[in-house]
């Protein structure tokens, strides 16, 4: 699953892609409860086990789509 997330202030999104078997209303069900706390960050894993932190305050916007486009 590919997720690209909008960084404010900054000139590129992130792009990872998660595990395909990720439970997609799970992740949108994280990301809402992280994105309603400004002070909360939000933590995911790629498939190769990268983890990477994104502060709520500097998402700008989220977009979950599929491995295959």
């Amino acid at each position: 699953m590919d997720v690209r997330i909008g960084v404010t202030q900054a000139p590129r999104e992130l792009s990872l892609e998660l595990d395909d078997d990720t439970d997609r209303d799970a992740l949108k069900g994280r990301i809402d409860a992280t994105l309603a706390d400004e002070n909360a960050v939000l933590w995911l894993t790629d498939r190769r086990g990268r983890e990477v932190a994104i502060p709520a305050r500097k998402v700008g916007y989220v977009e979950i789509g599929t491995s295959d486009g």
